[in-house]
C-alpha cells in the first residue's frame, strides 16, 4: 500500500482527495499547514507528497523547496488555483515533479498519482545492478551475493559496478584501466588483473560459480558459469 502525505489547508478539499484515494487503496495523512507537514515529514516516510500551494503560514513552492534540501527522491504533486505558466514554472524549479490547477476532475488527480509512483519505482530500480545471485546497490555503495554481504574498497566497487553494468561483454584491459583509474594502459604493469583477482576473491570465495572469467589475450568477462 501506498503512502500519501496531503498538505491541503482547505477541509473541504482535504476530506474529498483523502476519501477518493482511500476508496482507491492509498493510505493517507493529511497536514493543514507547513509547520504541522514538516512535524509529520520527519516522523514518518512516504512514497508521495501533494502539496497545495497556497498555505495560511508559508508558500507551498517555499515549503517544496526546503523540502528538496533533504529529500531529492519523494515525488512531489503540486496543486494550485493560480494557471499561469510562471507560477508552474516556479514550482517546478523549487522541486515538484508535476503540477495541477483546481479544480481538477478526481480521475486526472488519479492518473497523475499513479504515473508519478510508477516513475518513481522505475527510478529506484535503476539504482540496484543485479546479476545472477549478485547485486549491487549504488545508492548505499553495498553488495551482497545470495544475501550474503561482500565488503569492497573504493577502487573494487568501481570495477564491480564496471563489470555489472557491461554483462556478458568482454572488457579489455585498457578499457577497465580508463574507466576505473581513468588512465591510459601501460602493457608494463599488472595492476588489473591484481585487482580483477582482489574482486574474484571476495565475490567468488564460498559460491559454486564463478563470475568473472579471464578471456585470453581479450581481458575479462562477467557472465554465468562454472
Amino acid at each position: 500500500m501506498n503512502h500519501i502525505c496531503l498538505i491541503e489547508d482547505e477541509q473541504k478539499v482535504a476530506a474529498f482527495i483523502r476519501k477518493g484515494l482511500e476508496e482507491h487503496g492509498y493510505s493517507v495523512k493529511t497536514a493543514e499547514d507547513g509547520l504541522s507537514a514538516q512535524k509529520l515529514l520527519q516522523q514518518e516516510q512516504f512514497d508521495l507528497l501533494i502539496l497545495d500551494v497556497m498555505l495560511p503560514d508559508t508558500n507551498g513552492i517555499e515549503l517544496c523547496r526546503n523540502i528538496r534540501k533533504t529529500d531529492s527522491n519523494t515525488p512531489i504533486l503540486m496543486l494550485t488555483a493560480l494557471n499561469q505558466v510562471h507560477d508552474k514554472v516556479s514550482g517546478l524549479k523549487a522541486g515538484a515533479d508535476d503540477y495541477l490547477v483546481k479544480p481538477f476532475h478526481f480521475s486526472e488527480l488519479l492518473a497523475r498519482i499513479e504515473a508519478l509512483l510508477r516513475r518513481n519505482k522505475n527510478k529506484e530500480d535503476d539504482h540496484m545492478l543485479v546479476f545472477d545471485d549478485l547485486k549491487l546497490d549504488t545508492w548505499s555503495k553495498t553488495a551482497e551475493r545470495d544475501g550474503k554481504k561482500i565488503i569492497l574498497t573504493a577502487k573494487e566497487y568501481t570495477l564491480l559496478e564496471l563489470f555489472l553494468r557491461n554483462p556478458n561483454k568482454i572488457l579489455s584491459r585498457e578499457y577497465i584501466g580508463e574507466k576505473v583509474w581513468e588512465i591510459s594502459f601501460d602493457t608494463g604493469t599488472n595492476f588489473i588483473d591484481v585487482y580483477v583477482n582482489y574482486l574474484r576473491k571476495k565475490i567468488e570465495k564460498d559460491f559454486k560459480s564463478k563470475l568473472i572469467h579471464t578471456v585470453i589475450g581479450m581481458g575479462y568477462i562477467l557472465k554465468q558459469g562454472k
